[in-house]
């Protein structure tokens, strides 16, 4: 008989508990929320957990599955402190009436916000129990970190350029519908390869993709990937995949000849000064990373990242990202035939009229994880939140609240 995949959960479950104190595996004994019950990956995307689960289970969530560690830096980045009275500077509207931060951080289940102006922290609050030192989910959030790696390797010359052929990096797709697909085309989520990304439904591929992470096989992922349809030509059309994130880390751990966990700590996280360990979830014990999905951090360290960007991913003077890769990989895209998408380089540019205004940006992760960087103003804001499904379930849109704080602080 095949086991099932909650038996696989509740496997890894069981070993996540027994190796949380071996190297590369999560949480070490004095993380504050370690004892904690957790859900399975299931609960998560299906919607099905307790508002005081999904809490627990979101900074829990490197128990799901083995992770391997991001090391914090030794010389960690100052986030100087400048506080504002932000509770009393900010309203906006929704639909006739109107809101203040109170009722962002409430409807939308706040349990993190710090905002960065000009690189100082003006606010930061923590709810349901999340401390500075909490890692929380970052879900999707990971997919732009993933991409942002792409542009490091392109500087260091592990990637010859965006035109590149993805089946170079990753043979195991030669022969299946990402022949011809190029970089740039998986960035872009253009690769024109048949995908359903309804988190709910268990028939689909993104449930497929999960099913493979929980079989924890090595190749398991790819071999999901390798067996989907074309349905459009390269580049001509856009469809949101996490598998296709899956496909950009598994080109970066190809190209770099390391572990993603290992080269990101290399390039940003430890230069740039994150002061606490993340973790990120494997497809396989000492496997490769999730690509889009995994990574877990602490609220200030995320917002240090948005600031890494805001700073046009330069380090002490050193460019880590190719010129002009943070001013466009969060804005919209031309396709092959001209058509424009609301989509970067994976990246959400804003769709409000003050984000399209300022050029605003967003890396953003179900259940409310956000990074929202605005160049125009010079802000970046991040946060932590614990909604009970995977979309469709926020109240407030914290776009429109972002821009209201970007522009108070103005």
């Amino acid at each position: 008989m095949t086991p099932s995949p909650m038996y696989h959960t509740r496997i890894l479950l069981t070993l996540g508990s027994l190796c949380l104190a071996l190297p590369g595996f999560a949480a070490a004994q004095d993380y504050p929320h370690a004892d904690e019950p957790i859900g399975t990956v299931e609960d998560v995307y299906n919607g099905h957990l307790t508002p005081d689960l999904a809490v627990s289970t979101f900074r829990n969530i490197d128990r799901l599955f083995p992770t391997r560690t991001i090391p914090a830096s030794e010389n960690p980045r100052e986030l100087p402190q400048a506080p504002v009275d932000l509770p009393n500077m900010v309203s906006y509207q929704v639909g006739d009436a109107t809101y203040d931060l109170y009722d962002f951080l409430s409807l939308d289940n706040v349990t993190g916000m710090i905002v960065l102006k000009d690189g100082q922290v003006v606010y930061e609050t923590y709810q349901r129990g999340n401390t500075p030192e909490t890692r929380w989910m970052s879900m999707s959030v990971a997919k732009s970190i993933t991409s942002t790696l792409v542009g490091a390797a392109i500087v260091d010359g592990h990637i010859g350029g965006l035109d590149d052929m993805v089946v170079d990096y990753v043979p195991a797709l030669a022969g299946s519908a990402y022949d011809g697909v190029s970089i740039r085309d998986i960035l872009l989520m253009a690769s024109g390869v048949e995908w359903n990304e309804t988190y709910t439904d268990p028939q689909s591929d993104r449930r497929d993709l999960l099913r493979a992470q929980i079989e924890q096989r090595p190749g398991a992922a790819m071999e999901v990937m390798a067996a989907l349809p074309r349905a459009h030509e390269p580049g001509t059309h856009h469809t949101y995949s996490t598998g296709e994130t899956q496909v950009l880390g598994e080109l970066v751990h190809g190209a770099v000849g390391m572990p993603l966990a290992d080269y990101l700590a290399q390039k940003i996280w430890q230069p740039y000064g994150m002061e606490a360990n993340a973790n990120w979830w494997l497809d396989s014990p000492d496997g490769v990373e999730i690509g889009g999905s995994g990574l877990s951090a602490t609220l200030r360290d995320f917002a240090r990242f948005g600031q890494f960007f805001l700073d046009g991913g330069m380090i002490d003077g050193e460019a880590i990202l190719p010129e002009g890769w943070t001013e466009t990989a969060g804005q919209p895209q031309d396709l092959k035939g001209g058509e424009t998408i609301e989509y970067g380089y994976m990246w959400w540019p804003g769709w409000t009229e003050p984000s399209i205004a300022d050029g605003a940006f967003a890396a953003i992760g179900i259940q409310g994880q956000n990074i929202y960087i605005n160049p125009t103003r010079n802000v970046v804001i991040a946060t932590h939140m614990a909604q009970p499904k995977p979309v469709g379930r926020e109240p407030v849109d914290p776009l429109v609240v972002f821009d209201a704080i970007a522009a108070a602080l103005d």
